[in-house]
């Protein structure tokens, strides 16, 4: 892999970006983590397939790397919602009780060792945690944290400068002013942290690659996994699943929320719930490509799966109802006054309710299935 390096920096070179998305060929990978481990994995030419790219491995059932990770980390099954309006509802932090098993779920998909260390457990302290990054930059690998260039979501460290005291990247948050006013940058686009420990709230490490856990083994494991996230009421602190969607139906009708002038309130809620939105439709979307894929290499199980996958693509269709509420995607005043409107917000719960429906039918066809594994 191309490095450029000297005593006090390396910058691994070609680590793909990752961003929200913008537009391009490549689809839209808008959730953090399976986005920076499929461009780390792609870097290191190991990529387990996606369709878009001329290397894409011959013969491989995996028709989308990101799809993959989503489902086998839990993600793609998830809802969360943290009573008030909480703008941290779609972390993937929260939708285990131990914190640390999506991403080491992850990491095992990629049939590699590593660590997983996240703030509030066993973290340590800064000279470590550089040493670590600094070692696994100097083995050619890429690294993902929490925190470093925005919000704690997972971006790429691709190299470190003054022996460590530097950290660069690619953050999804790195070109928001909020972000960016903090940050420097290379020429060649990747963003430049200084003073990074305090806000890193987890280090994710790839380590040697070994031999990958068996698919079909890693795939029931992941319906499961999925099925539990859908039906646990309560995670974390938080509601979950099917409960979540009830939460969030809950809020909106909430009428004394939106019966203010404070724009900036309303502008927070309001980007609350669009997030939910977003993020429902991609998890669900990617999460009918993982189902499908899963189907291909079980066929006794393909017609149970292959309902699952129809709720989980019908719920992404919901979620453009509820974009069209509120007058198409985006967030600008007239979209955030529209969900303001009692009426749009009751018309919105409905659209939720019924994408809970498809959930809970499609949890019955995963469990359908998993009784024929």
């Amino acid at each position: 892999m191309p490095v450029s390096a000297t005593p006090e920096r390396v910058l691994l070179t070609g680590v793909p970006k990752v961003a929200f998305y913008s537009g391009g060929t490549r689809c839209p990978e808008d959730i953090t983590f399976a986005s920076c481990l499929r461009a780390a994995l792609e870097y290191l030419g190991e990529c387990p397939g996606c369709r878009h790219l001329s290397t894409h491995p011959a013969g491989s059932p995996i028709i989308c790397s990101y799809a993959w990770f989503l489902g086998i980390t839990g993600h793609a099954f998830s809802l969360i919602w943290e009573h008030g309006w909480s703008p941290g509802n779609g972390n993937l932090h929260w939708i285990a009780e131990d914190r640390a098993e999506p991403y080491r779920r992850g990491l095992e998909a990629a049939g590699r060792g590593g660590e997983v260390l996240l703030r509030g457990g066993t973290w340590p302290n800064e000279d470590t945690v550089r040493d670590m990054i600094k070692a696994s930059l100097q083995a050619g690998r890429p690294a993902i944290a929490l925190g470093v260039a925005g919000p704690p979501e997972a971006g790429l460290v691709t190299g470190y400068d003054d022996g460590g005291d530097v950290l660069m990247g690619w953050s999804f948050f790195q070109d928001m002013l909020e972000f960016s006013a903090v940050l420097a940058f290379e020429p060649t686009g990747e963003f430049r942290a200084r003073d990074w420990y305090a806000g890193m709230e987890g280090l994710i490490t790839l380590g040697e690659p070994g031999t990958p856990a068996p698919r079909e083994g890693l795939a029931r494991s992941a319906l499961q996994f999925g099925l539990e996230r859908i039906r646990m009421p309560w995670i974390a602190g938080r509601h979950a699943g099917l409960a979540a969607y009830d939460a969030w139906v809950g809020h909106l009708l909430m009428d004394g929320a939106f019966d203010t002038t404070e724009a900036e309130l309303l502008t927070a809620r309001f980007g609350v719930h669009d997030t939910m939105v977003g993020n429902l439709a991609e998890l669900r979307w990617y999460g009918s490509l993982f189902l499908s894929q899963v189907a291909s290499g079980e066929p006794w199980m393909a017609p149970e799966l292959l309902r699952a996958a129809a709720c989980m693509t019908e719920e992404h269709k919901l979620m453009w109802d509820a974009w069209d509420l509120v007058g198409g995607i985006g967030r600008d005043p007239a979209k955030v006054s529209k969900l303001a409107e009692p009426d749009v917000r009751r018309q919105m719960a409905q659209v939720i309710r019924a994408s809970r429906a498809q959930c809970a039918e499609a949890a019955d066809h995963i469990e359908a299935a998993l009784e024929k594994a």
